[in-house]
């Protein structure tokens, strides 16, 4: 089994860079990732949330082993000369009749590799076997075009070997995965999921900023869109540039934030687009009439506030909540 261990050397470097890059990935992902599992799960759970964070470490160890290193230098291969694509399916009869035993390992590497693939699909994202398969497919198939064609054109020349066999290698490891996390939903069985519309009245502070997250990415967006449209207009309609210095962005931004986190949830009990993603209402009471009213003014003002001057406001509503359980504006 020397050969074995010599194989499973060659990819220790791999490893180390996809563990190097695994705190700066899970940084980067973790507002997504705690909006998914609010979405998904209507809390959180431990096990959901480091089963999410290996997962991190999976597709970047996934992108390491088949990727990298990557060609440096001014010559060599990927630079001044590449590896020709593999497209015979049976090209690995050949090898192993030529080479025999040691081209096992590379065949159970690749099938190994994407087992993973296949479990957090059907474990954690809680899909079916074809769409689990396909997702193997079309993860095999993006990194074997990365591979030969110079990371998608980065580089002059391909630096792996594309190769067919390894499409085949790959979706059978990503279907034996899904088995796997089959099998053990029957002795192992799930968490339950969030039910069709459930929502809480009562949100924590997490969840809160998860939500506030979600919202001010898409004021940002949909302000950034409004804005381009409007100094398009104002720089190629004839008569436009009189209205130049109006300051439409401060104005479109305005009124995100307040479709965003007064109407939208006025007329959805309370839920803004990120609010209804992760399960929440804002209303943690009922309200009527100028109460209520009085309610989302303040809630827009301290929000707006908040986006306009961090981090020294979200550090003082941190410290409050954590104080009375609530938000300022909870108190109306």
């Amino acid at each position: 089994m020397g050969f074995i261990a010599r194989f499973l050397s060659g990819y220790t470097e791999n490893f180390l860079v996809a563990v190097a890059l695994w705190p700066l990935a899970s940084a980067a992902l973790t507002l997504p990732i705690l909006a998914w599992l609010y979405h998904r799960d209507g809390r959180l759970r431990f096990g959901s949330a480091v089963s999410t964070y290996l997962a991190v470490l999976y597709v970047l160890g996934l992108g390491c082993f088949t990727l990298w290193p990557l060609p440096s230098g001014d010559s060599g291969l990927g630079i001044t000369y590449g590896v020709p694509w593999q497209l015979d399916p049976l090209a690995f009869v050949g090898d192993f009749l030529r080479e025999g035993a040691s081209t096992i390992p590379q065949i159970a590497f690749n099938v190994v590799l994407f087992m993973p693939l296949g479990f957090i699909a059907g474990r954690l994202l809680r899909w079916g076997f074809w769409r689990s398969v396909f997702t193997g497919l079309l993860a095999s198939l993006f990194i074997e075009a990365a591979q030969g064609t110079g990371l998608f054109g980065i580089y002059p020349y391909a630096y792996r070997t594309a190769d067919v066999d390894d499409l085949i290698y790959n979706t059978s490891g990503a279907a034996l995965g899904w088995a796997c996390a089959t099998a053990l939903a029957h002795v192992l069985p799930p968490g339950a999921l969030a039910g069709e519309g459930e929502v809480t009245h009562e949100p924590g502070l997490i969840r809160r900023c998860v939500a506030l997250w979600l919202d001010a990415t898409l004021m940002s967006v949909a302000t950034l869109a409004v804005s381009a449209a409007v100094s398009l207009v104002l720089h190629n309609v004839p008569g436009a540039e009189a209205w130049a210095d109006v300051p439409y962005v401060l104005l479109v931004a305005a009124a995100a934030l307040i479709w965003t986190e007064c109407v939208r949830p006025w007329r959805h009990g309370g839920s803004t687009p990120g609010g209804a993603f992760v399960r929440m209402s804002c209303e943690t009471r009922e309200r009527t009439g100028a109460r209520r009213a009085a309610f989302y003014a303040a809630r827009a003002a301290t929000l707006g506030a908040a986006l306009l001057f961090p981090p020294i406001l979200w550090l003082a509503l941190a410290l409050f909540y954590l104080v009375a359980r609530k938000m300022p504006y909870d108190l109306i």
